[in-house]
């Protein structure tokens, strides 16, 4: 029996995620600086003046560029031969080893090693073995010995998180966040080269956070941790990377890459697909705005703490949604996978210049209280291409086959 066509099915809609992969693509062709390097950019496209170069940038260009050449669409401004020539000579620390959070025109910026950061060297490492760089396997050979030897905790199944440029330690605190773009880059890297061990290893990082964690905290997880890897629920620091409470839009990313882990895995048992649907309906109860629409970014206590609404979360809840879709569709999840859509349709998505409104003010105006420009390509162009294709893991192979950028292109 064929089964019934769902919003992802539809033409028209296919047609917006495809324009707004290339809009997006061609805003932040613009990133490479001719002086070397990459540069944020403002909302016109113009760089900003702010000479640092940060480790998460150059990695997440690189994977969203490998994505969207798999895709058809052509790497025309050569930001993966630029991201990971940056990767090897700029951020990679020579004296000590492992990746500089940011590196300057002149040198180093900030030397502290983040997992956050090295993770994000596994996936665009594991992202550039897809499309065949000829570097892919140097990088890869070199972040997988640097995760092994200072930030993965065999006996926690967990990433640690923080030390010195010289590898010495200096706090006790553990981390979701570091750990779910681990799970992240644990499944590229497992799809690029075959290994066991990655897929291993997210499995373990999935069953502490979700079957452990949010199992426990009525399904919203922890974010923050001590070295004996118990929550600590009175934490905050960075208010971008590590804010306060807990943060609904995880919650959806999580559940996205629970289905993910589950489909290469070779789908054992039916805890992961109700454990998606548990995070994914608890993360939109608790974070839609109901009188602005979007999705808050921060609770505390089950209730809102920051209200401030992001664009990524919105990416991240369509990208779960999608996931759910795929798998086992239902009128309620197109429902608000359509609702997500419609509100990013009208606040977030910049039809004319290309790229998304980073955060909105009360009023649903572009605001710049968190962010400078446009951040990032990384969220939006996922939400462009993930439902664009059946799978719910590789989806780079399907991409790859399916290239559905490259019709537009030519």
């Amino acid at each position: 029996m064929t089964a019934a066509p769902t919003v992802l099915d539809d033409a028209d809609h296919r047609a917006f995620l495809i324009a707004d992969a290339h809009r997006a693509l061609d805003f932040f062709d613009a990133s490479q600086d001719p002086d070397g390097g990459f540069r944020a950019l403002d909302h016109d496209g113009r760089p900003l003046p702010r000479d640092l170069q940060e480790l998460h940038t150059t990695t997440r260009l690189v994977h969203s560029y490998a994505l969207a050449q798999l895709a058809g669409r052509p790497d025309r401004a050569g930001i993966i031969d630029r991201g990971m020539d940056d990767l090897w000579n700029r951020h990679r620390d020579p004296d000590h080893g492992g990746y500089l959070w940011s590196v300057t025109s002149d040198g180093i910026g900030d030397g502290t090693k983040l997992a956050y950061g090295h993770v994000f060297v596994l996936l665009a490492a594991s992202s550039a073995r897809m499309v065949g760089h000829p570097d892919a396997d140097r990088l890869l050979n070199d972040i997988r010995n640097v995760l092994d030897r200072h930030y993965w905790d065999e006996d926690a199944g967990l990433f640690r998180d923080e030390f010195t440029r010289d590898w010495q330690v200096f706090s006790t605190y553990r981390g979701m966040n570091a750990n779910m773009h681990g799970v992240e880059a644990l499944l590229a890297a497992h799809e690029a080269t075959g290994e066991a061990v990655f897929l291993l290893r997210a499995g373990r990082i999935l069953n502490f956070f979700i079957g452990g964690q949010a199992a426990a905290n009525g399904w919203r997880i922890p974010e923050h941790y001590d070295d004996s890897w118990q929550p600590d629920h009175g934490y905050a620091g960075n208010p971008m990377f590590r804010p306060a409470g807990t943060t609904p839009g995880h919650s959806f990313e999580m559940a996205r890459l629970l289905l993910h882990w589950w489909d290469l895995a070779g789908r054992p048992g039916t805890d992961a697909p109700q454990q998606a649907r548990a995070l994914v309906g608890a993360a939109l109860a608790d974070a839609w705005d109901q009188d602005r629409g979007g999705l808050v970014y921060t609770l505390r206590d089950g209730r809102v703490d920051n209200a401030a609404r992001y664009w990524w979360p919105v990416t991240e809840a369509i990208g779960a949604l999608a996931a759910l879709i795929k798998l086992d569709p239902c009128p309620e999840d197109e429902r608000w996978y359509r609702r997500l859509w419609s509100f990013a349709d009208r606040h977030l998505v910049d039809h004319r210049r290309g790229g998304w409104v980073p955060e909105l003010d009360a009023a649903d105006r572009p605001s710049a209280a968190q962010f400078s420009g446009k951040p990032d390509i990384y969220h939006a162009l996922q939400a462009d291409l993930l439902p664009l294709v059946p799978d719910l893991s590789r989806q780079g192979a399907a991409l790859a086959r399916l290239q559905p950028l490259r019709a537009a292109h030519d």
